[in-house]
């Protein structure tokens, strides 16, 4: 199998980490505390100069990309990867909330090849999600490298599986790592991930994540494992925060008078609703709910056109963390 990450590639022709441009992403939060006194400072200096860093010198490949909540895709952040490669098959990344020196560290992504999350229990699968969209849709990135490689880069990547974890919620302004990690995960369909803040990102590198999509159409997409991304069919697991720090996403499972136990939620069979859009004429909204054995509870929901056809998908895709009720009127866009 090839590489999932062209480092060596990468590093031959010239392509280091440090090549990010003018693409300053500062992180969104200060630390409390006093600022470093000067035996401080020397003292850094000094373990600068003697101390070796091999496990951090080894994280020289960067990608860019974004993340939401496990059960509450509404609340999503750009996540800044600095991965290092163990070996052909498993790729570890620490993840920041920038790239400046002020960064914080918000936690970890585990990346693995299609065979070895082919052989992990089911279990273990729900807590990983699939790359394919990432790549496909050109939101995932590596700065600072030429689009050509990056490419190639993408082709290694598109069949991978990530299992991420926050541990520092500066998202939702927390300028400590309060509360427990919380369980991420990656975007599978367009429409889901915020206009917004892709546009944001595009700006500041300078990039178009439309243009990229369309030089990746080429880019062959693998058949997905079905364990992975299973909040997809309501299988949503989350840590719930028995600390008393909540943040908007915990709202579904915050504790144990909040938590819907298993069986609760009994699976609700998919409703059809009609639906009409000005300038797009008749469509049909699809609403499921379910509840996983993870004590949490889940809806979709899904906007078609009439007549399309079914090997095409929904228009519109979007998941819940608990049920909701069917919409008055189908998306608009």
């Amino acid at each position: 199998m090839k590489r999932m990450v062209l480092t060596s590639a990468m590093t031959l022709l010239g392509f280091t980490l440090g090549a990010c441009g003018d693409n300053r992403t500062k992180s969104s939060v200060q630390a409390p505390g006093q600022p470093e006194t000067i035996k401080t400072q020397v003292l850094e200096a000094g373990a600068i100069a003697l101390q070796n860093k091999p496990p951090v010198e080894a994280l020289n490949a960067y990608l860019d990309g974004f993340h939401f909540y496990n059960g509450r895709p509404d609340m999503q952040i750009e996540a800044h990867h600095y991965c290092s490669l163990l070996n052909e098959d498993v790729t570890q990344c620490v993840i920041y909330d920038g790239n400046q020196k002020d960064a914080k560290i918000m936690g970890v992504e585990y990346i693995v090849s299609a065979g070895l999350f082919a052989g992990l229990p089911p279990e273990e699968k729900a807590l990983w999600h699939s790359h394919v969209h990432e790549v496909k849709s050109g939101q995932l990135l590596a700065p600072g490298i030429p689009e050509i490689a990056e490419k190639e880069l993408m082709k290694k990547l598109v069949g991978t599986y990530g299992k991420t974890w926050h541990t520092w919620h500066t998202d939702a302004q927390k300028t400590l790592p309060l509360g427990v990690p919380q369980l991420m995960m990656g975007f599978t369909a367009d429409g889901q991930a915020d206009p917004a803040m892709v546009a944001a990102r595009d700006k500041r590198f300078g990039i178009d994540s439309a243009a990229r999509k369309k030089s990746r159409e080429d880019i062959a997409s693998p058949t997905m494992d079905p364990g992975a991304d299973a909040w997809q069919q309501g299988k949503v697991v989350q840590i719930p925060d028995p600390t008393g720090s909540q943040h908007a996403h915990e709202n579904a499972t915050r504790g144990p008078g909040n938590q819907r136990a298993a069986g609760q939620c009994a699976l609700q069979p998919a409703q059809s609703h009609a639906a009409m859009t000005p300038g797009r004429g008749p469509a049909t909204v699809m609403v499921k709910t379910g509840c996983s054995l993870y004590a949490a509870c889940a809806s979709s929901y899904e906007y078609r056109s009439v007549g399309r056809p079914a090997s095409e998908g929904p228009e519109r895709r979007f998941y819940f963390a608990l049920p909701v009720v069917a919409p008055d009127a189908a998306p608009a866009g």
